[in-house]
Formats: C-alpha cells, structure tokens, sequence
C-alpha cells in the first residue's frame, strides 16, 4: 500500500508509503490519500490526525513526475469544471492535523504540510519550493499559504530562489513548532495529538475554525464571531462535564456533546 491508515484512541494516523520514491505521490497514492480525508471527515471517532512519511529521507518530495503525466483536458475544461481543485484542500477538516516532517519536505510536499495545523520536524528536516528552477510555480497553495505561516520577505527569499532550507532555519522563520531527533518525531507528535484528542472535541474544532476563518475577517468581526461560538458551546454536555470534572478533581470524560 501506498498508504499506511491507522486510528487509535481518537487518533489517525496517516503514512505515506512510498520511501523507496522519497514518498513522492503517484495517482494511487493520490487516491488513497483522497480516501482517508473522507474517511477522516466522516468518521466522528477521529479528534486529531498525523500526518508523516515513510523512511528517514523524506517526508514528501511532491508529485511523482514519472507517473504523472499532462492531463488529456485542456486546462480550461478542468479549470472551470471540478477537476482543478488543489490537492491540499483536501485537508481543510476541523479536526487539526498535526505533520510529522521525517525528512525532505519539498514543492507539493512541503504545501502538504502547510496545509496542516502543526508542523514539527527531525532535525534532518528540510524544506523548499523549487518550482521556479524548472520553470513552474507551487500550484497547490505555496505561493499562498506560505506568506501566511512566514513574513513576506522570508516568503519571497524562499520562492524566488527555490533554494533549500534546514529545520533550524524552519524553527526560526515559524515555519514549523518543534524540532526532535528522528527517533522521537512520531512519539512526539502521537504525544500532542494525545493532549489535543483529551479536549472536548467541539472546543478543538470550533478553535480551529475560528483561527481559520477569523484570518481572513477584520478583528470586530472576528471577535463577534469568536463570541457567538462561545455561546454556542456555553450549554454543550461536555462544557458542563469540563466543569464538574474540575469541581471533583478528576479528568473530564467529553463525548462531543
């Protein structure tokens, strides 16, 4: 398999499986990717996901140019049709998605793992958009949501040179959240996802979507926003759990009610 698809303890964990191709995504991987995005925003068992690569030298090198050929249709046919989505809108849940960089995160990897919530990374990590050496751009949201994880003159340094960076450099620009030894990245990332998994569920995805759609919102709107979920959630079984867990000194048992 392409794609290796576990959950456990509200946790899935999704793996691309493909080491031997730099976990580099073909039309099959593509399709089972698809699959567990709709498996993932069906299932309400599943609170948090991983995202991670086979191996220890890439997390994910992009499109497998050797299998994926031009389509047939004109650009136009799927550009107002439904066949030109980006592939990493796939991952817009409200359930976050935590990615686990084990190594080369780069052009349509690198936008795979933008497109997730939190990113952490081995310290053998590195990441860049290299589509203007070979005359493209990053077509699957780089260009987009790349200035909004960096500042604009890091953002542009990194397209515009389509050169290579290290985890460190990644830590500092706030491209990523934490770096680990490789040996720990998946336990690291299994350990967050625990502590998110533990929350009341309709918190977590209302946070979420709150901090995703508020970007694009001038602040009173926003804030007005941020307060009508509040008062959605005020009278939620699991608010009223959270409160009486803390009233009797024991962990609260949510339910996403």
């Amino acid at each position: 398999m392409s794609v290796d698809f576990s959950i456990r303890d509200h946790v899935a964990t999704v793996v691309l499986n493909r080491p031997e191709a730099m976990n580099a995504i073909d039309p099959e991987t593509q399709a089972a990717l698809l699959d567990c995005w709709a498996r993932i925003r069906q299932d309400d068992d599943v609170r948090v996901v991983i995202l991670t690569g086979a191996g220890e030298r890439a997390f994910c090198t992009g499109a497998d140019l050797k299998k994926t050929m031009p389509p047939a249709e004109s650009y136009a046919a799927l550009a107002f049709g439904a066949g030109d989505e980006a592939f990493s809108n796939q991952l817009e849940l409200d359930k976050p998605i935590i990615c686990a960089i084990n190594g080369y995160a780069l052009g349509g990897g690198l936008e795979l793992a933008l497109a997730c919530d939190i990113r952490i990374a081995a310290d053998t990590a590195r990441f860049g958009l290299p589509e203007v050496k070979v005359g493209s751009i990053p077509g699957d949201g780089g260009t987009q949501r790349l200035p909004r994880t960096m500042g604009a003159s890091d953002t542009m340094l990194l397209l515009l040179t389509g050169d290579h960076i290290d985890a460190q450099e990644a830590k500092r620009l706030g491209l990523i959240s934490r770096i680990v030894p490789p040996a720990d990245l998946l336990a690291e990332a299994q350990a967050i996802a625990g502590r998110i998994a533990a929350n009341a569920p309709l918190s977590v995805r209302a946070v979420k979507r709150l901090v995703k759609q508020g970007a694009g919102l001038p602040l009173d709107v926003a804030i007005a926003t941020e307060r009508l979920v509040w008062g959605v959630l005020r009278d939620t079984r699991d608010r009223i759990e959270g409160r009486r867990a803390f009233q009797e000194k024991r962990k609260p048992v949510f339910t996403g009610c």
